[in-house]
């Protein structure tokens, strides 16, 4: 287990000279070349990133196996799904249950998918239970970005590219190199202006109609490296990312469901309808989503958005990183590693989550609701790693974390309340402030010994305890709402305007364990077999709903037993994985050609679902029975007897199915334990094509001394999945393949580059999830599919000296 992190200044540099198959890897908190270390990873280098101009988490889908990711929507702003695992979208209360980690820091927010990367050495994709090194909220795999480092010499760099489809443009540039003989410097920022990032569908009511919805990104980064003694480093890196658009709804369309009618938005309790103006087309890559209804254009005072909705859509998102990592050299053969991390994380959106809506004038009728939410993390992370001369090796260490996340939420028009504002003038149902507050520690340690020079067994164990408290107060109801309580009777219809739920607490610990074994047959033959588990923490759901019955989670408004009902429907528990993988890792043809395979079956208990009822418009959360994922990842690269000319390519095999009672919905009537509770026990789970793989060539001509032409391309090939865990008939996406490719001429030492780079030229358009359209009539059924970015195409021109 020698080696702890990737040393001083400059990009690591491959083990062994002249052998272009050397990746080195992180996947057990230590630098590994993927050939050696017994962990299934795909890894995507900083060259292919810049080649296909990969900005984002889902720009990576086409190179990935059985990776789905959504990016918008309401809830968690997004979402990512591996090996048809994956954490709703809808739910901003639940982890993710793939973890991104940023240079070493894990987090499990889903809203980091919108935003953008730049200066990227390389991203590696760990698949199943990564539990033991990466801790809570790794259940189904971690997304590792890690960016470049300060350079041994002054080096200057910059791209700036135009986008034809949607009409934008980026630029970025960097600046690296040595401060003093012991402190190196990096400078990197990117900014990206999209103008028609949403294209709306003709006759939409919004002013966005003809100009589209927009977005801009801007990411910025300084990184330090100081190596004042050979036995102490500390690497810096300071990161800041503003996102901002016109639309949080993003690329989310409307299917017409069965029956093929757009249906109206109905409001329950008032019987009102607005016309919908979806088209039934979810394959024109035009969205329908209307400007806000007139009457609703009144937020409440001190509310989200107050001082900037007027009708019109919008998403803002700022989000600050450090992370500083620190490694002494204790003595010869221990190293003392600290990360210490912070996340401030702040978002700000307003959108029509009715998602169609004309009235009878033309005037558009969208039914808005902002939003903000927040996330404040702080961790800390202390290793001791050894470096025996022995067969003995271990690391031991401990994980302490602190997230603090408000959200404040608000719902309109489900009364039609427009029809007769509040006597205070706001056309809103009710507003509501919802907090969590978490406090997680871990300790874990793992060591290795081995048995033979070629037979080494490792493993190790993750002990966590996470203890949460959510509160949640609605200050705001709108009178007809109180007023009905009067009506009803008893405890009323809603909780009382100003009522707060006091502390709702969650606890949990966990022991996470961890063997493999691994048989070096040759230097360039590995192979492995592991027993993994995994944890992905519950909580307490931050959708629920001011209903009267929600007041029982207050001691001693009602019995015991009514009071442990209502926090049995809104607290959930951890989910688990447990289960195993057996793989080869090879060089062969005198290492010019890289093959890796694994097979694995992982069973998933409890999983965390949400989901929604656009009729009720309410959300169900649930812990749901049990699948098992099981199948088979290969990929491979071959550097051809042809100078220049490499391919590469991915394969996966998925049977995620669902493998024991798994009740998603309460059926028409909407009360538990009844006849028609939907059990999708032997359903395929969603986001989970049986077969998915890409192929991909490069190819850099010499002509002459000082040019290089290049040719790219890359064809990547999903089987068709559902797209949620609803129903039988839940939305299907078909079988799809996506091309992509780039031309390119410049100098071959990266001093200069012209590109023109296409990206999904077979403009496919597929669905990442799906669920209930909010606001559905008796008998409706419209859905709302969101979807990927269609075709783009860019110029760009890059330079390094």
């Amino acid at each position: 287990m020698a080696g702890v992190s990737a040393p001083a200044f400059a990009q690591t540099e491959s083990a062994e000279e002249g052998d272009n198959n050397v990746i080195i890897v992180n996947a057990r908190r230590q630098d590994e070349t993927l050939q050696e270390t017994p962990v299934t990873v795909t890894s995507i280098s900083s060259d292919t990133l810049d080649k296909f101009q990969v900005n984002e988490v889902a720009d990576v889908v086409s190179r990935i196996p059985a990776l789905n990711v959504q990016v918008g929507g309401s809830g968690a702003g997004g979402q990512i799904s591996l090996r048809g695992i994956g954490t709703t979208n809808i739910s901003a209360a639940f982890d993710s249950a793939v973890a991104f980690d940023f240079d070493g820091v894990s987090m499990s927010t889903m809203r980091l998918v919108q935003a953008s990367f730049f200066d990227v050495e390389q991203i590696d994709v760990l698949k199943g239970p990564q539990s033991l090194f990466f801790g809570k909220s790794a259940s189904a795999g971690v997304f590792s970005v890690r960016s470049a480092n300060p350079t041994q010499n002054w080096e200057v760099g910059g791209k700036a590219s135009y986008e034809f489809e949607e009409e934008g443009y980026t630029i970025g540039g960097y600046i690296s190199g040595p401060l003093s003989d012991t402190l190196g410097i990096r400078v990197a920022a990117q900014y990206q202006d999209i103008n028609k990032y949403v294209e709306l569908e003709a006759g939409t009511p919004s002013v966005f109609a003809n100009s589209g919805k927009g977005l801009k990104n801007f990411v910025g980064r300084v990184t330090l490296q100081w190596d004042p003694s050979d036995r102490f480093s500390a690497n810096l890196k300071l990161n800041y990312n503003h996102n901002e658009g016109d639309s949080l709804l993003g690329h989310s369309d409307i299917d017409c469901g069965p029956n093929g009618v757009a249906d109206d938005v109905f409001l329950a309790l008032s019987g009102v309808s607005i016309t919908s103006n979806a088209v039934c087309d979810i394959q024109d890559g035009l969205y329908p989503h209307p400007d806000g209804h007139p009457a609703l254009q009144i937020i409440a005072p001190g509310t989200t958005g107050a001082d900037r909705y007027r009708g019109l859509s919008y998403n803002e998102t700022n989000t600050f990183f450090g992370r500083l990592a620190m490694d002494l050299e204790l003595n010869d053969s221990l190293t003392l590693s600290s990360v210490t991390g912070i996340v401030d994380l702040s978002n700000e959106h307003a959108d029509h989550f009715s998602y169609v809506g004309i009235l009878p004038n033309g005037d558009p009728g969208g039914l808005p609701a902002p939003f903000s939410d927040a996330l404040k993390q702080y961790s800390q992370e202390l290793r001791v790693t050894s470096d025996f001369d022995g067969p003995f090796d271990f690391m031991v260490g401990g994980f302490w974390e602190s997230r603090s996340q408000p959200l404040q939420t608000s719902q309109n028009a489900f009364i039609g309340s427009f029809l007769f504002p509040d006597s205070r003038g706001i056309g809103y149902d009710w507003v509501a402030n919802r907090a969590t507050k978490s406090e997680a520690l871990s300790f874990f340690g793992s060591a290795s010994f081995d048995i033979t020079d070629q037979l080494e067994l490792s493993g190790g164990v993750r002990w966590t305890d996470e203890q949460k408290v959510h509160r949640t107060d609605f200050p705001f109801l709108h009178n007809a709402l109180t007023f009905l309580n009067g009506i009803v009777g008893g405890i009323g219809l809603v909780v009382p305007e100003g009522y707060q739920t006091g502390p709702i607490k969650f606890s949990d610990s966990n022991v996470s364990p961890e063997l493999t074994l691994k048989y070096q047959a040759t230097p360039d033959l590995n192979f492995y077999a592991s027993y993994k588990t995994g944890f992905k923490s519950g909580g307490v759901d931050n959708s629920i709903l001011p209903t009267a019955a929600l007041q029982f989670v207050t001691p001693g408004f009602g019995t015991d037993a009514q009071r442990q009902a209502a926090l049995d429907s809104i607290v959930y528990d951890s989910e688990t994985a447990e289960g195993g993988e057996i793989g080869i890792k090879a060089l062969v043809a005198n290492r010019s050609l890289r093959i890796n395979a694994s097979l694995y079956h992982f069973v998933f208990d409890d999983l965390q679902v949400q989901n929604f009822d656009g009729a009720a418009v309410r959300f169900l959360t649930v812990n749901a029975g049990q699948v098992t994922t099981q199948g088979f990842d290969m990929d491979w690269a071959w550097d051809t007897p042809l100078e220049g000319l490499s391919f590469s390519g991915t394969l996966g095999y998925t049977d995620a199915k669902f493998t024991d009672t798994f009740i998603s919905s309460n059926g028409a009537d909407s009360l538990p334990g009844t006849a028609d509770d939907v059990n999708l026990d032997g359903r395929r789970a969603a986001r989970a094509p049986k077969w998915s793989g890409n192929i991909a060539f490069d190819w850099g001509i010499p002509m002459g001394d000082n040019l290089e032409f290049g040719l790219n391309g890359n064809a990547f090939y999903s089987g068709s999945y559902f797209a949620s865990n609803t129903d039988f008939d839940d939305f299907v996406q078909p079988s799809y393949v996506t091309l992509d490719g780039s031309v390119s001429i410049g100098n071959p030492d990266g001093k200069w580059k012209l590109s023109l780079v296409g990206v999904n030229l077979t403009n496919e358009i597929w669905a990442n999830t799906a669920g209930d359209r909010p606001f559905l009539p008796p008998g409706g059924d419209d859905r709302v599919v969101t979807q990927n970015r269609g075709r783009q195409v860019f110029v760009e021109m890059a330079f390094k000296f």
